[in-house]
Order: C-alpha cells, then sequence, then structure tokens
C-alpha cells in the first residue's frame, strides 16, 4: 500500500476482529461539500481467497446502485471472473483501495448525471438476497 499511496493508509490490527486499512483520499470535484472521504478496507477471515472489502465511512455515503446494506462497495461483478474481477493470486488491498476511488468517482458522476458510468449486470429485484437489498 505505501508504495502505491504513501502514508494515505494506516494498517490496523485490532486485538479481536479482523484487519483493516484506513485512510483520507482527497477527492478533486470542486462542487463537493467534503471532498476528503475517508475509506476502510477490511480483510475478511478466509482474505485471500475472498476480496478484501471496502466502506467510505465519511462522508456518509448512500447509494441504492453498487453498495450492500451495510454500506460495503460492490466493486466488481464476481461473474466477472479473475481476468477482471477479484484473483486471489494477483489482488491485493491496493487492487481494493484503487477500484474504491473509482468507486466514489462513479458515485458522484451517477448523483450528477443519473447514470452509473461503466458497464452494468441487470438484476432482477427477486433473485436479490433480501438482506443486501435497499
Amino acid at each position: 500500500m505505501r508504495a502505491v499511496f504513501g502514508n494515505t493508509f494506516k494498517l490496523n490490527v485490532p486485538s479481536t476482529g479482523l484487519l483493516y486499512w484506513h485512510g483520507d483520499i482527497e477527492i478533486n470535484l470542486t462542487r463537493l461539500k467534503e471532498r476528503i472521504h475517508t475509506v476502510k478496507i477490511v480483510y475478511p477471515a478466509d482474505y485471500p481467497n475472498q476480496p478484501a472489502e471496502a466502506y467510505v465511512t465519511h462522508p456518509r455515503i448512500y447509494s441504492r446502485k453498487h453498495q450492500y446494506v451495510d454500506g460495503q462497495l460492490c466493486l466488481f461483478n464476481p461473474k466477472d471472473g479473475e481476468s477482471y474481477g477479484w484473483n486471489p493470486a494477483k489482488s491485493t488491498a491496493v487492487t481494493v483501495a484503487a477500484w474504491a476511488v473509482q468507486w466514489i468517482y462513479a458515485y458522484y458522476t451517477w448523483r450528477a448525471t443519473g447514470v452509473w458510468p461503466g458497464i452494468e449486470e441487470t438484476v432482477d429485484p427477486s433473485q436479490i438476497d433480501p438482506r443486501l437489498r435497499r
């Protein structure tokens, strides 16, 4: 992380719970009230078999698109496979942090235009796990 993000992220090793990175990212959009966004990258218990999870902890961001009910950002489509999505052999916290920054810019683009930039998959709402619905 340090090689790419310098001192932006700090690794937190809690005595209980999951290891995580925490850092402030400046979003270069002049019309934002708050340009500094705090991002948290959490390693799940079964990392690297499962990707690290990204959250924007400040300011509070709510998106009915590409965000789970617990606030986790949806950064890639698991159907894309290892060539584009999470690859346990190649992907790292740096990958997830970069995706999180891209997600933040996509979020503000969507808020301004009503269109989420990039490819989206059409999902049948009845097929979504009720715990993940917004």
